[in-house]
């Protein structure tokens, strides 16, 4: 599980052929909902920056799900980007433990390390939020660490946050309860009975979460600084029909 990558190698070529098509309106494309664009990987094949960089020659509305600091390689696209579309990125960072943070996202970089790409992103006027997620309820989702993500994110320039809770589909969800039940034995029993066949938690159970996060946002002082804060970006005027975008 994730020793194998496949890799579209031609993948930046098929989107600016698609982005050429009469059809296409200039939607917001999200990068990173499946699986993270920047995986270390990327630093070899830069295949995020290509795909990014055709986005924004297009002037098309863009959004961003990442865990990986190497996001910042690419601020000067993703500035560049935001002066003609809206563009949007989400920095997932559901704990600020180191420990709780090695064992529960192996492989992935320090949460204190993802903070800096929110810093550097914002500072270059990107417009950049923090995803609190996925919390595993019982070991990340207690309302003393989710305020502490909370103030963090405040504290180093994101516009914003937004949680989710730990959605267990099957593929992934096979995989992760037998993973939690080798590092917290009573835990993965929990979290397996607490889930049922169901792929996530009833809104009864996530919403006092989704509150906290609400209620911390607003208690947690924000960071004044004018030269940091993100324009709304000016749109572009819409192409002549003959230069439609459009995607089958």
């Amino acid at each position: 599980y994730g020793a194998s990558v496949r890799v579209k190698s031609h993948i930046a070529e098929v989107l600016a052929r698609e982005l050429r098509h009469p059809r296409w309106q200039r939607e917001l494309v999200v990068i990173g909902a499946a699986t993270d664009p920047y995986q270390p990987i990327e630093g070899r094949w830069r295949l995020t920056r290509a795909c990014l960089e055709t986005l924004a020659s297009h002037a098309n509305p863009v959004g961003l799900i990442t865990r990986g600091p190497l996001v910042v390689r690419d601020v000067d696209v993703l500035a560049s980007a935001s002066r003609r579309a809206r563009v949007k990125v989400n920095v997932s960072i559901p704990t600020l433990d180191p420990g709780l943070a090695a064992r529960t996202e192996v492989g992935v970089a320090p949460p204190r390390a993802r903070l800096a790409a929110v810093a550097r992103l914002a500072e270059a006027g990107v417009h950049v939020v923090v995803a609190i997620a996925p919390l595993i309820p019982g070991l990340t989702d207690a309302p003393e660490a989710v305020t502490e993500v909370v103030r963090a994110a405040r504290e180093h320039g994101a516009a914003g946050v937004w949680p989710s809770l730990l959605y267990l589909q099957p593929g992934t969800r096979e995989h992760f309860l037998e993973a939690t039940a080798r590092a917290w034995p009573r835990e993965g029993a929990r979290l397996a009975q607490l889930y049922g066949s169901r792929a996530h938690l009833s809104r009864a159970a996530s919403q006092p979460v989704v509150r906290r996060v609400r209620e911390a946002w607003e208690e947690a002082p924000p960071r004044i600084d004018l030269a940091r804060i993100v324009p709304e970006p000016c749109e572009p005027p819409r192409f002549a029909q003959q230069l439609g975008l459009g995607l089958v």
